[in-house]
C-alpha cells in the first residue's frame, strides 16, 4: 500500500508539470477560464488534462446536448481590444460573446451530440495593436462522461442450435462502440446489436455444457479513473451459461420472410435448409404449428438435393399464414415431429389506405404542394417488407420506431422544382397503384403585389386604408402588379385571384355608379421557382385602366364626389382565407366658383360727399337690395366639403331695390366687391350673411363702401 502511494503522488507531480506550463502560456491573455454544465463548474486552472502531448479543459457531461456557459478572465483585469469566438460545428452559440462589467467575457453554446464529437475546441480570435493579424487562441476541450453497461439475464438456459438474445441494460447506448461482427467464445458465437434504440446481445450455443463468454465493450467518450487518466475500456462483461442438448433438432432456412401468393402456395419457392443426417433427400415433410399430430398445415418442404455447404437445396410451399413471435414450427415425418424451424410466412404487401398528416389530422386527401414537406401513412397489411418510393419525391426519414406490418410512416420532401403532377408509388420498383397529386400552392399574398395610381405616382393598396383627399383632377385610375415579389425561392403563394368593387358617389353622397370586377387573376412572373408550371390562360391582370370600364369618368366628376374602393381575394379560391383593403378618394378643393343671389337690407354705405350737396352724412342706410355675385367659397384643407365661414366675389348690386317710398331717389346699380360672413357652415340654400365690400354706382358716378346684413338664396 506505501508503495501504491508513492508511485501515484510521483504519477501527480508529473501531471502538474505541464499544468503550470500551460497556466503560464495562459496568463499571458486570460487569468482563467470557466465553464458551468449542469450544475457543476470546471476551470482550466483546476480541471487541466494532458493527453497525447495536448492541453485540455476537460469536463463532464450527462446530456449529449449540454449548454455550456463560459466565463473569460482576461489577464490584468484589462478588456482585449478585440475577441472573437469562431463559429463550430461542434456547438451553436445561444449568448454571444460579451465584455461584462468591464471585467470579464462571457457567452453561452449548446453542444451537439457530445457523443461524437472529435477534436472538440473554442477558437478564439483576438486582435493586438502589436500585431498586424489577429491571434489565434485554441481551447482544447475534452468531453468525459460516465456509461454503465449491465447483463443480467433472467436464466442461464440455452439449447443447442436455438439462438437467444438479451438486452444490456446502458445508460448512454450513442456512446457505446463495439463491433457488429459474430464472434466466438467457449463453443457458443454472439454479436452485439443495437436494434429499436436498445442494445442486445445475441448468442447461439454451438456445443453442451458450461459455457462461459466474456466481452469487452469501449466508449466514444471516456471517463476519468483514480488518476485522472482518461480511459475508453468499459469493464469486462462476464456470464456462464448451461448449453443443453435440443430433444428436436432446430434446421435454419435461408428465407425469413415468405410471402403467401398463389405462386408459392403451388409452384412453391426454392430455399436452402440445414442439412441433417436424419433428414432423407426426396421426400415430402409436413410443416405444422404443433408438436403432437393434428396440427394445422402451415407449409410443405421436399428436399432436392444435398449441397456441398452442409445444406440441402428444397421446394416450400406455404399454405398458411406465421410470424415467428407466435412459436416455433415443427417439421414432421408424417405425424411424428423430427425437427424444428421458424420463418415468416405473411400475406402479399397490398395497401389499404394512405393519408397525409395536415394541420394536426390525417386525411385522405392526397393533394400534395411543391417545397414542402409531408408526413405520410400507409395502412395496408405486410408493409414491414415494403420498400415504398414515390416518384421525384425526397425521403426524409422512415419512422421504423412505429412501423409494423400493417403501418408504415414516412416523412417525405416536395422538391420545389417537381414536374410531374401525377407521383405514383412503388414497392420494389413496382407500381402500386396508388398515387399522390401534385397542385400548386393558393395562399393569399397581402396586398404590396399589386398598386394604383390615380395621382401620378404608384402606391401599394396594402399601404392605402381609410381617406384620401386628393387636391387635383384624377384623370384615370390605373391598377398595375407586380408579378415578380409573389413567389420566391423561400415561400410560394401561387396566383392570386382578386375581387374589385368600386363605387362612385357624389358631394352629397348621391350614388352615381358601381362597378365589380371578379376573377382578377395574377399569376407570378418567370422569376418565381414554379413559373414554368403555371398555366397563364387565366391571368388577366397586367394593369387596367378603370375608366375603360366607368361611364361617369373619373376627370369628370365633381368636387368631393368619392369613389371607393375594395380590393379583397377570392375567399372561394381559399378556402374561405385571404386579405381585404379599403379605402376612398375623395376630390378636394381648396376653393369653388359659383353665382348666388342674395338680398341686402338696411346696408350702411359711404360714398365720396358732393361738393354741392349740402349733406355731410358719414352714410345712409339703405332698404332691401338685389345682389347676383360670382364668388368664390373656401374649404377648410384637412376636412371633407367644409367650407370656410366666408366667401369673396364680385357682381351687380341693385340698391333699394325694393323701396315702396314715393322717393326712389336713392336706387341705383353698382359694380362692387363683396366679402361676406356667413354665421352658419351648413350647405343650405337660405342663410343670413354680413356683407363689407365696396364698388362703383352707375348712375351716381361715384364709388361706396358698404357695410350690412342680407338673405342669401344659393342657385
Amino acid at each position: 500500500m506505501r508503495l501504491k502511494r508513492i508511485i501515484q503522488t510521483l504519477i501527480l507531480l508529473i501531471l502538474l508539470l505541464p499544468v503550470s506550463a500551460y497556466a503560464q502560456h495562459i496568463s499571458q491573455i486570460f487569468e482563467d477560464i470557466i465553464m458551468r454544465v449542469d450544475t457543476n463548474r470546471y476551470s482550466m486552472t483546476e480541471n487541466h488534462l494532458l493527453h497525447d502531448n495536448t492541453d485540455y479543459l476537460y469536463f463532464n457531461f450527462n446530456n449529449p446536448d449540454e449548454v455550456c456557459e463560459v466565463t473569460l478572465y482576461p489577464a490584468g483585469d484589462k478588456q482585449l481590444e478585440q475577441i472573437r469566438l469562431l463559429p463550430s460545428g461542434d456547438y451553436a452559440v445561444i449568448d454571444s460573446l460579451l465584455f461584462i462589467n468591464d471585467s470579464f467575457y462571457r457567452f453561452k453554446v449548446e453542444f451537439k451530440d457530445l457523443n461524437k464529437s472529435r477534436f472538440l475546441k473554442f477558437m478564439f480570435s483576438i486582435s493586438d495593436s502589436s500585431a498586424a493579424n489577429p491571434k489565434l487562441f485554441e481551447l482544447n476541450l475534452f468531453p468525459v462522461t460516465s456509461t454503465t453497461v449491465q447483463f443480467t439475464p433472467l436464466n442461464n438456459d440455452l439449447f443447442i442450435g436455438e439462438g437467444k438474445v438479451f438486452e444490456l441494460i446502458t445508460n448512454d447506448i450513442d456512446n457505446i462502440n463495439f463491433n457488429k461482427d459474430w464472434q466466438e467464445a467457449d463453443g457458443i458465437s454472439y454479436r452485439i446489436a443495437k436494434t429499436f434504440n436498445q442494445l442486445q446481445l445475441h448468442v447461439l450455443p454451438n456445443s453442451l455444457g458450461s459455457k462461459t463468454i466474456r466481452f469487452q465493450l469501449s466508449t466514444f467518450q471516456p471517463y476519468l479513473n483514480e488518476l485522472g487518466e482518461p480511459v475508453y475500456e468499459l469493464p469486462a462483461i462476464e456470464y456462464t451459461f448451461n448449453v443443453e442438448r435440443s430433444r428436436l433438432q432446430f434446421l435454419n432456412i435461408d428465407k425469413r420472410e415468405i410471402t403467401r401468393d398463389d405462386s408459392t402456395r403451388r409452384q412453391g419457392i426454392e430455399i436452402q435448409m440445414d442439412n441433417s443426417r436424419l433428414l432423407k433427400i426426396g421426400k415430402t415433410y409436413r410443416v405444422e404449428d404443433q408438436e403432437q399430430p393434428g396440427g394445422a398445415l402451415i407449409a410443405e418442404i421436399y428436399t432436392r438435393n444435398s449441397l456441398t455447404n452442409n445444406r440441402v437445396l428444397c421446394w416450400l410451399r406455404v399454405y398458411n399464414y406465421h410470424r415467428e413471435s407466435e412459436g416455433y414450427l415443427y417439421i414432421k415425418d408424417g405425424d411424428q415431429a423430427m425437427f424444428i424451424t421458424n420463418f415468416n410466412i405473411t400475406p402479399k404487401t397490398s395497401i389499404e389506405k394512405i393519408s397525409i398528416l395536415r394541420d394536426g389530422r390525417w386525411t385522405q386527401n392526397l393533394s400534395i404542394y411543391p417545397d414542402e414537406t409531408i408526413d405520410l401513412k400507409i395502412e395496408g397489411q405486410a408493409l414491414h417488407k415494403a420498400d415504398f418510393a414515390f416518384e421525384e419525391l425526397e425521403e426524409v426519414s422512415a419512422d421504423s420506431l412505429i412501423r409494423s406490418e400493417t403501418v408504415a410512416h414516412y416523412t417525405f420532401h416536395v422538391p420545389i422544382g417537381i414536374s410531374k403532377r401525377i407521383l405514383n408509388l412503388y414497392n420494389h420498383g413496382t407500381n402500386t397503384g396508388h398515387s399522390l397529386s401534385v397542385r400548386e400552392y393558393q395562399r393569399p399574398r397581402q396586398f404590396d403585389f399589386i398598386k394604383v395610381d390615380f395621382d401620378g405616382l404608384h402606391r401599394r393598396v396594402g399601404d392605402l386604408q381609410g381617406t384620401i383627399l386628393v387636391d387635383k383632377t384624377i384623370q384615370d385610375i390605373v391598377f398595375y402588379s407586380d408579378k415578380s415579389i409573389i413567389d420566391s425561392k423561400d415561400l410560394i403563394y401561387g396566383k392570386q385571384y382578386l375581387d374589385i368593387d368600386v363605387t362612385v358617389t357624389g358631394r352629397k353622397n348621391e350614388l352615381i355608379e358601381m362597378k365589380s370586377f371578379e376573377d382578377v387573376v395574377i399569376c407570378p412572373d418567370i422569376n418565381s421557382p414554379r413559373a414554368n408550371y403555371y398555366s397563364d390562360k387565366d391571368c388577366k391582370m397586367d394593369h387596367f385602366n378603370l375608366n375603360r370600364y366607368l361611364r361617369k369618368q373619373t376627370y369628370g366628376l365633381d368636387i368631393w364626389s368619392t369613389i371607393k374602393i375594395k380590393v379583397s381575394h377570392d375567399k372561394e379560391k381559399y378556402g374561405g382565407e385571404g386579405y381585404s383593403r379599403e379605402f376612398d378618394l375623395v376630390l378636394q378643393k381648396s376653393h369653388s366658383f359659383d353665382v348666388e343671389v342674395s338680398f341686402p337690407a338696411g346696408l350702411i354705405t359711404v360714398s365720396k360727399p358732393d361738393p354741392d350737396s349740402e349733406d355731410d352724412r358719414f352714410g345712409q342706410l339703405s332698404g332691401i337690395s338685389i345682389a347676383m355675385i360670382a364668388q368664390f367659397t373656401f374649404y377648410h384643407p384637412e376636412k371633407i366639403n367644409t367650407p370656410r365661414p366666408y366667401k369673396v366675389g364680385a357682381g351687380f348690386l341693385a340698391l333699394n331695390t325694393f323701396n315702396f317710398s314715393d322717393n326712389n331717389d336713392d336706387r341705383d346699380i353698382g359694380l362692387v366687391v363683396l366679402g361676406s360672413v356667413y354665421p352658419t357652415k351648413k350647405d343650405v340654400k337660405l342663410t343670413f350673411p354680413l356683407y363689407f365690400g365696396g364698388g362703383y354706382l352707375l348712375k351716381g358716378q361715384k364709388f361706396f363702401f358698404l357695410l350690412g346684413p342680407g338673405i342669401r338664396i344659393r342657385l
